[in-house]
């Protein structure tokens, strides 16, 4: 996917008066003002286009829309307008239904094309004659990954530097394998990937300005499986009840040739505490361990709060501990339940249960039947009960960043965007597409040309929510 967005705004135009589609005119003192987003949806020979078409001005009860390509591209079939082309000029007209555009309204409308080369965005857009002024730019954005080696489990620390030439960052988004995991709002932007398993990880760094546009850039790195003894703690995510403590077992995942001094350092709440500081694994104890202890300090708050334990060792990859105060101070807070409850979190959210883009699984299958379908790999019940997870660890820890994360992954992931359904908007009209035998042949492409039955939904979807989107 190519997600490009540029927006236009309409000119101001008070002295003239606009011919408009059925030869009905707009009067002099119109003041006509848009906004046009256009995003594409490529496979490298062909792309669909979405176009959003906000009034921000005046009502208008008819639309022309007109720009031109900038390559060879031919517009196979549209919807939601009245499209045509000549050489490079494209010209979309309103249907009967979303002529009328009131001031906020929006008319959402889409083509297929076909293209070989590049395929470049349109550079101008026009609406009802009047050229659109110039468009917003998006920011910049770079994204840094040290040259590595890293070994297993590893701290990948990622850097981004991002700016805008026509206004300023509104925040910066961090992705691993297409999972939001973190979102910086101040420079330096930075975040640290904890404890990565061996394999192959892609990193994004999305930047947004204050208008809403958005660039990325990405950067593809390898974790090695570790070579030799690493450090083990078990288990890796602790709950402590308030005025309370709780046992962390530190082993080697093998015999160490010497002894192995490990070091203890603490952040986050400082209601939270570890001791020892500091500790050695032998030959002797490496696989029974040493135990530490994590204490949580009696307080006057209602907030249960967290801390990360760093347990680094010379010449060993740094294992990161997650603590959370189980708080006494609210009714249910201290007990048995809710420690169990951040036991088995920690289990289900280091097991393997998510895919690497993020997304949990429902099951894991190895047979295709009929046209690859993974559609049984991830279900409405397993997001719904993802948030269900993270609703209740942000009521129990009061940290609602695991459960935003799990939101925004629902959205990309599981709502159809208009870029999946790109004939939704056509009135009445389905479209055909075939299936086959092998993953490579997907995403199947649209076949007009197949006689199919009406949408008896298009309809009713448009006059009741304005798009006939599902």
């Amino acid at each position: 996917m190519r997600p490009m967005n540029r927006r236009r705004g309409w000119a101001t135009a008070t002295a003239v008066v606009l011919a408009v589609a059925g030869g009905a005119a707009l009067p002099a003192s119109a003041a006509p003002a848009c906004d046009v987003g256009y995003t594409t949806n490529d496979w490298g020979s062909g792309f669909t286009a979405n176009i959003t078409l906000t009034n921000l001005g005046d009502p208008i009860t008819d639309w022309t829309l007109r720009f031109s390509f900038a390559g060879n591209q031919t517009i196979t079939h549209g919807w939601s307008a009245r499209w045509s082309q000549s050489g490079s000029d494209v010209t979309a007209t309103n249907e009967s239904w979303n002529g009328s555009l009131g001031a906020g309204g929006t008319a959402q409308i889409g083509f297929n094309a076909a293209y070989s080369g590049t395929n470049a965005d349109p550079t101008s857009f026009s609406v009802n004659g009047v050229p659109c002024a110039a468009a917003q730019q998006p920011p910049t954005v770079s994204l840094n990954v040290p040259a590595g080696p890293f070994e297993a489990p590893a701290d990948v620390p990622l850097t981004a530097t991002a700016s805008d030439p026509d206004g300023s960052i509104s925040k910066v988004e961090f992705y691993r394998n297409g999972l939001l995991v973190n979102t910086d709002t101040t420079a330096p932007y930075a975040y640290t990937l904890p404890g990565l398993p061996a394999g192959s990880y892609t990193v994004q760094a999305r930047a947004y300005d204050d208008t809403g546009l958005s660039a990325i850039a990405e950067h593809s790195f390898t974790v090695a499986p570790a070579a030799g003894p690493q450090l083990v703690a078990t288990p890796a995510t602790v709950g402590v009840p308030e005025g309370g403590s709780a046992n962390v077992t530190l082993t080697l995942s093998a015999a160490p040739a010497a002894n192995v001094p490990v070091r203890l350092g603490r952040t986050g709440d400082s209601d939270l505490t570890v001791a020892p500081t500091s500790l050695t694994l032998t030959a002797g104890n490496w696989n029974t361990g040493v135990d530490v202890t994590v204490s949580a300090a009696e307080d006057a708050d209602t907030a249960g709060g967290s801390a990360t334990i760093t347990a680094s060792a010379a010449g060993l990859a740094a294992l990161t501990i997650t603590a959370t105060e189980i708080d006494n101070d609210v009714p249910g807070g201290d007990n048995e339940y809710i420690a169990r409850f951040l036991t088995q979190y920690g289990k289900i959210k280091n097991s393997g249960y998510f895919s690497p883009e993020g997304v949990p699984y429902h099951s894991i299958e190895t047979l295709i039947v009929e046209a690859p379908d993974h559609g049984h790999e991830t279900t409405s019940e397993a997001f719904s009960f993802w948030l269900w997870l993270e609703a209740q660890y942000g009521r129990v820890t009061e940290d609602w960043v695991p459960f935003n994360n799990a939101w925004t992954v629902l959205e990309n992931h599981i709502i159809p965007s208009s870029a999946d359904q790109p004939t939704a908007g056509a009135p009445g009209t389905a479209q055909y597409a075939a299936e086959y035998d092998l993953p490579s042949q997907y995403p199947a492409q649209l076949q007009p040309g197949v006689p199919v039955g009406q949408d008896p939904l298009r309809a009713e979807l448009q006059s009741t929510y304005g798009t006939g989107d599902i």
